[in-house]
């Protein structure tokens, strides 16, 4: 019970890397909040992580909805002892298909969105809170065709140094976790075939020294250890989880 009578956050919550850190903290102890926007799924997120979760609809690009949320969680835990920002959005972006709309939406998600989210629940952050960012190791290896979502996970490894510094008074700790090529549902969203998406999966593997994509929970795993005392001493670091690929 390494978060017992701790009190978590999790945007991005719903499916994916969130939905299996959500699954953990509460093994753990933990009360735990997810954030997502499709209300279709939250019946049977709320069913799957039991009474100990709150399922919340918000948009992190909203301040109007992550202070809904940040308000919801106060009323019914008091305070926030863990945020993982974990929302985010990664798309392909080769320069001659870069558009307004591509870029708000990798930018906007993913700094804007963590920004936001922030802002919103420094209210309810108790000191010595952890707060813990979802970046890439595409940030660190400059693999071609993917510079918007890199320079995005950049800029949150960023924050992630400044920040700490900046809360130092509140000994609130920031740090960032770097996941690799991860088998989720998130490339299922590009807009390709379900053939496409396994030679996809199948070419990544290749590029892997372990011989093969990592596992939501191997995030998961990640996130628990910056949530909990056992990481006390570690501020404004990036954890990367990659199975060795930006080592290559």
């Amino acid at each position: 019970m390494r978060l017992a009578n701790k009190t978590a956050l999790i945007t991005g919550g719903t499916s994916g890397i969130g939905l299996a850190t959500a699954r953990l903290f509460v093994a753990e102890g933990a009360r735990v909040a997810v954030t997502g926007r499709n209300e279709s799924t939250f019946a049977a997120v709320q069913t799957d992580l039991g009474e100990k979760a709150l399922v919340l609809k918000g948009d992190v690009r909203s301040m109007d909805d992550m202070r809904a949320v940040a308000t919801q969680i106060q009323e019914s835990f008091g305070g926030l002892d863990v945020v993982f920002a974990n929302a985010g959005h990664a798309f392909p972006s080769p320069i001659d298909k870069v558009n307004n709309d591509l870029y708000n939406e990798i930018m906007d998600i993913n700094v804007k969105g963590t920004v936001v989210t922030l802002q919103a629940v420094l209210p309810q952050l108790r000191e010595g809170a952890s707060f813990i960012m979802n970046t890439s190791f595409t940030a660190q290896t400059g693999k071609h065709g993917i510079s918007l979502t890199a320079a995005a996970k950049a800029a949150l490894r960023s924050l992630a140094r400044s920040w700490s510094f900046e809360f130092l008074g509140r000994k609130i700790r920031f740090n960032a976790i770097a996941p690799g090529a991860i088998d989720t549902p998130l490339v299922s969203k590009w807009g390709i075939s379900d053939e496409e998406v396994h030679q996809l999966k199948s070419e990544l593997a290749e590029f892997i020294p372990l011989g093969h994509l990592g596992r939501a929970k191997d995030i998961a795993f990640a996130a628990l250890y910056l949530a909990s005392d056992e990481s006390s001493y570690v501020v404004g670091t990036e954890l990367v989880v990659d199975g060795g690929a930006s080592q290559l």
